[in-house]
């Protein structure tokens, strides 16, 4: 059921090029012990692969080349692993506090070989100053207003935060406005990733942050 149906097989070879392989045994550890461990729903089996690793694969587009990126609360991987096996040309350093969800991380990055990948346990908050990054990314972590001040510090002033969002990014952006502003982003946007890959693009809120 985990296999990707035919539209999906064509995003995933585009996405993921000669890795999509990895991307398969990837979505394989999801649909198993993913679901074991309780980091995926049984139900979200059958959505694998277009709600969850094509979703955050194409966020991939947004990032410039060769550069050091954090993912805050990485949980089963999203969309941090997808991106290091779309990219690997990025390093990503996973950050997730939850001792269970750093354990299968660190098997899953063993199994697959990935070389650009760290793994961290911890909350993002006591990481700030200790790691290094130019993007930080988030998905289902919390609303924009909460989600700032965990992410951008992490930038130590320049960088950009990518925040997967769905239908309320817009009013997000608003309640958030006063604190992004305070922690030195420069401008927000929201942003349609994956447009000419996916039935349906994926909603980024991009925040630039430069020094005042």
């Amino acid at each position: 059921m985990e296999d990707p149906i035919a539209e999906e097989l064509v995003a995933a070879e585009r996405i993921f090029g000669d890795r999509v392989n990895l991307a398969k045994r990837y979505v394989e550890h999801l649909a198993t012990s993913g679901i074991e461990r309780g980091l995926i729903g049984p139900r979200e089996v059958p959505r694998l692969w277009s709600r969850h690793v094509l979703n955050c694969a194409v966020v991939e587009e947004l990032i410039p080349e060769g550069v050091r990126v954090a993912d805050v609360g990485s949980g089963a991987g999203l969309p941090g692993l997808c991106l290091a096996i779309a990219r690997a040309d990025l390093h990503l350093t996973l950050i997730e506090p939850l001792e269970r969800r750093v354990i299968w991380l660190e098997e899953v990055v063993m199994d697959l070989g990935l070389e650009n990948v760290e793994i961290i346990r911890a909350r993002a908050e006591a990481v700030i100053g200790k790691v290094e990054c130019s993007v930080v990314t988030a998905r289902a972590v919390s609303a924009l207003s909460t989600l700032a001040p965990l992410t951008i510090p992490l930038l130590g002033g320049r960088g950009e935060l990518l925040a997967i969002k769905g239908r309320s990014a817009a009013e997000e952006i608003v309640k958030a406005a006063k604190i992004i502003k305070k922690l030195g982003g420069v401008s927000t946007e929201v942003l349609n990733a994956g447009v000419t890959v996916l039935a349906e693009p994926t909603t980024v809120v991009r925040v630039k942050v430069a020094r005042r």
